[in-house]
């Protein structure tokens, strides 16, 4: 008799677990995330804006949003907008942290040194402009940028202790290899190179902080400017705000598989 009721006690002990186990692991998430950031990060040129982001322009399509429909996280908030500096997402974007934020994303610093306004010269300005203007920014990122991260990382942390910060890069523009219509071979060298020493600025800044650095210029190899299926926007002087940043695409395949591993 002691064994048979043993045996309804054991089975319903089973039954529990396999419906445990049989449940999304979403519906257990503990995982509180906050996305922070310039356009790369709200998703500028990736469409469908929210109407309520106003002049930030986050989209559903970015990566952030993408990863959260995929991750069905405990919560997520997306604070990132278009023009953000490192000063602005300071000022304006560490509000949305709390002591409960267990992942942070972010891509910050192209402008900090002018990114916009440095593409824009080289498309109106010819070669000789643009590589003066790519030659300083560069220089203006090695004298400053590193410092700006240091305390950017240090506020965020003293906001979100537990978070887990991945700070992610940018992608080349060009793919150096194919030439078609627009800049001069020279500007397009000038300008991978300037998003070049860009990352490793970057990357050497969330390593010093203790952050993870995640490197976009992989997923997009084979898909930039001048390549037959791009993932980047070219320059469109009817928007120039969405010229050079990822389309739906590029956030799909390239930026989401990226923060993904790095997540």
């Amino acid at each position: 008799m002691r064994r048979r009721a043993v045996i309804p006690s054991v089975l319903v002990a089973i039954g529990a677990l396999v419906l445990a186990l049989a449940a999304p692991a979403s519906a257990a998430s503990s995982v509180h995330y906050v996305a922070l950031g310039d356009s790369y990060s709200s998703g500028v040129g990736a469409g469908d804006y929210i109407s309520s982001s106003g002049s930030c322009d986050r989209s559903p399509n970015a990566y952030s949003a993408l990863w959260a429909a995929a991750h069905s996280p405990a919560s997520y908030t997306s604070a990132a907008c278009s023009g953000a500096t490192t000063s602005s997402v300071e000022s304006g974007q560490l509000s949305a942290l709390s002591s409960t934020t267990t992942l942070v994303s972010m891509t910050v610093g192209g402008n900090d040194e002018n990114f916009s306004g440095i593409m824009e010269d080289c498309n109106l300005d010819g070669t000789s402009t643009c590589v003066s203007e790519v030659n300083a920014a560069e220089a203006d990122a090695k004298a400053h940028l590193p410092a700006k991260l240091a305390t950017l990382f240090g506020d965020i942390k003293a906001k979100a202790p537990k978070a887990r910060v991945v700070l992610l890069g940018y992608p080349d523009f060009y793919d150096l290899a194919n030439n078609c219509i627009g800049l001069s071979q020279t500007s397009r060298t000038a300008i991978d190179g300037g998003i070049d020493t860009l990352d490793g600025i970057l990357k050497t800044a969330a390593a010093k902080a203790g952050g993870v650095y995640a490197d976009p210029r992989a997923a997009f190899s084979g898909h930039e400017i001048c390549d037959s299926n791009r993932w980047l926007h070219s320059v469109n002087f009817s928007d120039f705000g969405e010229s050079y940043h990822p389309t739906a695409d590029g956030h799909a395949d390239a930026y989401l598989p990226t923060f993904t591993a790095a997540a």
